[in-house]
C-alpha cells in the first residue's frame, strides 16, 4: 500500500464510521493524519474507533444538516488541534427508489438536505479556518449518478449532481489560497447503503459498469488520500471518475 504523507494533518471525515467513510478514515490514520469522525451514530462511531485502535482517532456526534452543530464542533477541533487541514464530505443517504411522479416531497427534501445542503454547510463553515492557515484540502464524495442520472433515483442523482457543481465553483473561488477542492464520482460499492436500495436498482447499477463489478472501498480511500495530501498541489475543481468505465467524462 502506498502511503501518502498526511503526517501532522488534522482531518475530518463525515459519515466516517461506516462504508466509504470508514475506509477513508482508516487510510488517513495509516498515512499519519489525526482524524475526527463526524457521525450521528454513536454506537458505530465507537466501533470504528475501537477497530482502528489509534490514539490519533476520535469522534464527535454531529448532525451535518445543522449549521450550528457544524460550527460548534469545528471551533472545538480548532481549540484542540489549532488547525483543520482536510475535510471529507462523505455522509449521505440513498433515498427511495421510485419514479419522479411518485417521489414523496418529504423524502426528496430529506435526501437533498443531507446529500447537498449539508455539504454546502460544511464547506461554508470550514473554509474560513483553512483560509486563515493558508492550507486546505476538501474532498467531496459525489456519485456516478450525479453525472448520468439513475432512473428511479431522482433525488439522489440530483443531490450528487449538485455536489459536483458546488465542487467546481468552490475550487475556483479558492484556487489562489492553497486550498484544493475536488470530488470523486464512484460507482456503487457493497456498503450498508445497499440496504436502502431495491434489488432491481442494485442490478441496474451493476449492469451499467463495463468491469461488471462494484467498486471497492479501499480503491476510493486511496484516491481520496492522494487528493487530501500536499502532493496534490495543482488539481482543483476536478471530478475524479471511479466508475469501472461507466462514465469517462
Amino acid at each position: 500500500m502506498i502511503k501518502f504523507d498526511l503526517n501532522n494533518r488534522v482531518a475530518i471525515v463525515t459519515g466516517g464510521a461506516q462504508g466509504f467513510g470508514f475506509a477513508i478514515t482508516e487510510r488517513f490514520i495509516q498515512s499519519g493524519a489525526k482524524v475526527i469522525i463526524w457521525d450521528i451514530d454513536e454506537a458505530e462511531s465507537k466501533k470504528a474507533v475501537e477497530k482502528i485502535n489509534s490514539e490519533n482517532l476520535t469522534y464527535q456526534i454531529v448532525d451535518v444538516s445543522k449549521i450550528d452543530d457544524i460550527n460548534k464542533n469545528l471551533n472545538e477541533i480548532e481549540k484542540t488541534h489549532k488547525k483543520i487541514d482536510i475535510f471529507v464530505n462523505n455522509a449521505g443517504v440513498a433515498g427511495m427508489n421510485t419514479t419522479v411522479a411518485e417521489y414523496p416531497i418529504e423524502e426528496w427534501n430529506k435526501v437533498i438536505n443531507l446529500n447537498l445542503n449539508a455539504v454546502f454547510y460544511c464547506c461554508k463553515a470550514v473554509v474560513p479556518f483553512m483560509i486563515k492557515n493558508n492550507y486546505g484540502r476538501i474532498v467531496n464524495i459525489a456519485s456516478i449518478a450525479g453525472k448520468e442520472g439513475n432512473p428511479n433515483a431522482s433525488a439522489y442523482s440530483s443531490s450528487k449532481a449538485g455536489v459536483i457543481g458546488l465542487t467546481k465553483s468552490l475550487g475556483k473561488e479558492l484556487a489562489l489560497k492553497n486550498i484544493a477542492v475536488n470530488c470523486v464520482t464512484p460507482a456503487a460499492a457493497k456498503t450498508r447503503i445497499f440496504d436502502q436500495m431495491t434489488e432491481e436498482h442494485i442490478n441496474y447499477m451493476l449492469s451499467k459498469i463495463p468491469r461488471n463489478k462494484f467498486a471497492k472501498v479501499n480503491e476510493l480511500a486511496s484516491l481520496v488520500a492522494w487528493l487530501a495530501s500536499e502532493e496534490n498541489s495543482f488539481s482543483t475543481s476536478a471530478v475524479f471518475d471511479l466508475s469501472g468505465g461507466r462514465a469517462t467524462y
